[in-house]
């Protein structure tokens, strides 16, 4: 009889180290594995990173060599059956004489789908799967959006008050009073939320801004957890009109072409100052003048981006909901009230808005005093 309380604490290793993946992997999914011989010792171990090409089985499987046969593999995520970047990760599990494989959830991408598992169990290996999936479909959603849809998975992240204010009244934003960088009013949640959020931007490919905030708060909009990337964050601006100043820190931070603006219309004028600096500059047209989202989320895709955070004011929020890119919502919330009218609302009321999004599969977390709402729009699995 298989042990369940071992098969988990394998499977836990196996996450861990599919997680060291994150910021390394994408657009490939993050995936560790860890093999076990016939007397419960750990052989073998690996995580996939992009640039290292080979998979996580498969370097485990180097590292047990001949110990492998006969044992266990533990994965997060499906053997591949396909060709790619490296041969069927399927065919090298049977060939190592792997008896039995325990993951945790089935491969997302539509060319394996279920496939390599179908190969395993035809080979006579013994397949489990299931166990520790909510995990594991946590830590590719991304990848799960990205390889079935071709665009990012979108999270929408913000910090309010209780009353559901991002920002006191626009009259009292200036810029000339406060630290670059420190939006108007001050830091609405504490320092661990803040934290948190670096984390969430190291785990994305890409944020996404409005001008508006660009020309209000002056971020950086960086990862700033140290941790290493393959490829440095994509900061993307949504500036129609290219308003962004070439002085912002935006712009001054740019580096190998990690600040990408959309815009709908702008002289070449305007387009040189911010080229000068390394800003990668792409036109999106539309009759209303507006940047079509959709067609923003398309091009990101096409620059194998599988994940966006948007970290913006009301109005790139109301038309993300509106248009219906959102996947999911991180909402942090400080235990504050602004009393003056007019404050910032999280999101500013779009013609085009039809009834109240729903949010579901919600999670609390807690930052110090502070609080956030984790929840799905959509599931990146289903739809």
């Amino acid at each position: 009889m298989p042990d369940r309380a071992a098969d988990e604490q394998f499977l836990q290793q196996a996450l861990d180290l599919a997680r060291r993946g994150v910021g390394m992997a994408s657009p490939n999914p993050c995936v560790g594995a860890v093999i076990v011989d016939a007397h419960g010792n750990v052989v073998g171990t690996g995580t996939h990173t992009y640039a290292g090409i080979k998979h996580a089985e498969v370097l485990a499987l180097e590292q047990a060599g001949d110990k492998a046969r006969g044992g266990t593999l533990y994965i997060n995520l499906e053997p591949c059956s396909h060709h790619g970047r490296t041969p069927p990760c399927a065919d090298a599990v049977i060939a190592a004489g792997i008896r039995r494989v325990v993951a945790s959830m089935n491969d997302p991408n539509p060319a394996v789908a279920g496939r390599g598992f179908e190969k395993l169990r035809a080979a006579g290996v013994q397949v489990e799967v299931g166990a520790m999936s909510e995990p594991a479909r946590l830590l590719n959603e991304g990848f799960a959006r990205y390889i079935r849809h071709g665009i990012p998975f979108v999270t929408l992240k913000s910090a309010m008050t209780l009353d559901g204010k991002i920002a006191p009244p626009r009259l009292a934003q200036t810029v000339s009073h406060r630290q670059p960088g420190t939006p108007p009013g001050g830091w609405i949640t504490g320092e661990a939320a803040r934290t948190h959020v670096q984390q969430m931007r190291h785990e994305h490919d890409a944020l996404l801004t409005g001008v508006g905030t660009v020309l209000a708060d002056d971020p950086l909009l960086t990862d700033r957890t140290g941790l290493a990337r393959r490829r440095p964050l994509l900061r993307v601006i949504l500036d129609s009109q290219l308003r962004t100043p070439p002085d912002s820190r935006l712009v001054r931070s740019a580096r190998a072409g990690d600040v990408l603006i959309f815009c709908s219309s702008a002289s070449e004028e305007k387009k040189s100052p911010l080229q000068d600096c390394g800003i990668r500059i792409e036109t999106l047209s539309s009759e209303s003048g507006r940047i079509d989202l959709h067609a923003v989320l398309r091009r990101l895709g096409q620059l194998k981006i599988t994940s966006v955070m948007i970290e913006a004011g009301s109005k790139i929020n109301g038309a993300a909901m509106a248009a219906g890119i959102v996947d999911k919502v991180f909402l942090f919330y400080a235990p504050k009230i602004f009393p003056e009218p007019n404050a910032v609302p999280f999101t500013e009321a779009s013609g085009s808005t039809a009834g109240a999004v729903q949010v579901k599969s919600l999670s609390l977390h807690r930052f110090g005093e502070d609080f956030a709402v984790e929840g799905y729009v959509r599931d990146p699995y289903q739809d």
